[in-house]
């Protein structure tokens, strides 16, 4: 199994992703850092751990939380596509159990554990690069230290999701981003809206869980999402954009991916958080992103399927 680390801002999406990750049994999972971003620090942290709970996951996996806010800029939440507690509505009643370490910070556990298992670790970042950034500027060579990152943001040939032109976690701390990706990383893939507005869950995919505590959870938390992506885009569905980050880290098969050259802007009142993506090589800088183009969504919708289905 491949050891990784989830860094999430727990909404609906990344408990879907975080799902994905822990019980496909493909991944040695050993921790997971939260963030502020879909929602508040300490609400993305009890929600990773309520959602932990819920899949009956093994005690061993901690939650560390990080940062509470970005790096230069105020929080952006989004609560009206996750609700206020960021899973809408879903799991109110539940009382996590004590996993989040609230002695430790989420970018050291990052160094940490790179430095425990050198090139062996896969980073999986589903919110805003604030924790990673954190942890590239209190050691540089964590770029190298790690296996390889996978990052769920940014719209190349796409239009965002917050902004015209800007896809969320980029736009909520463009400057953390922007430090990421010009950081050097040897294996980041960019999994952005370009390929995860493919991915879509259908509420007769949801059917075909059956009736199971799990089953009910996904059913309840992506009804208010569906509608608020069918007010936006026409579709009555929810995409699938965290989770396409997971089941890419373990099942890279599912998506073609071309290396570019990225960057992320950072000066512009209008197009904050774009990320832009030389096609054409304009600019003469040497390709430092794998940037998903195209996925195979049957698959990764039948497998998502498959796992949560395995839980019953």
């Amino acid at each position: 199994m491949r050891k990784a680390i989830l860094d999430v801002d727990t909404g609906i999406d990344d408990a879907l992703g975080i799902m994905l990750a822990i019980r496909s049994g493909e991944l040695d999972v050993l921790g997971i850092t939260t963030v502020n971003g879909n929602v508040s620090l300490e609400t993305a942290t009890k929600n990773t751990c309520k959602i932990l709970d819920l899949i009956h996951a093994d005690p061993s996996i901690s939650v560390y939380p990080g940062a509470s806010h970005p790096l230069l800029r105020n929080p952006v939440f989004e609560h009206r596509v996750h609700g206020q507690d960021g899973l809408g509505g879903a799991l109110a009643d539940m009382h996590p159990s004590g996993r989040a370490d609230l002695s430790g910070f989420g970018p050291d556990f990052i160094i940490e554990q790179a430095r425990l298992y050198p090139g062996e670790v896969t980073l999986i970042a589903t919110g805003p690069l604030t924790n990673v950034a954190l942890a590239l500027a209190k050691r540089p060579s964590l770029v190298h230290e790690l296996k390889e990152i996978v990052i769920m943001g940014g719209a190349v040939q796409t239009y965002g999701n917050i902004t015209p032109v800007a896809e969320y976690n980029m736009y909520v701390d463009p400057e953390a981003a922007q430090l990421v990706l010009q950081a050097g990383f040897p294996r980041l893939t960019l999994i952005g809206l370009d390929v995860t507005r493919r991915a879509l869950l259908t509420s007769e995919h949801i059917d075909t869980l059956g009736e199971s505590e799990i089953a009910n959870y996904v059913r309840q938390s992506t009804s208010d999402y569906m509608q608020r992506y069918f007010e936006r885009n026409g579709v009555q569905a929810c995409a699938m954009h965290d989770p396409l980050a997971v089941a890419t880290a373990i099942w890279p098969e599912l998506v073609e991916t071309t290396r570019y050259y990225v960057d992320v802007e950072t000066r512009s009142e209008l197009c904050d958080g774009q990320t832009v993506c030389d096609f054409q090589n304009r600019l003469q800088r040497k390709p430092n992103v794998e940037v998903g183009l195209k996925v195979d969504a049957e698959e990764f919708i039948s497998r998502f399927i498959y796992v949560l289905r395995g839980t019953n």
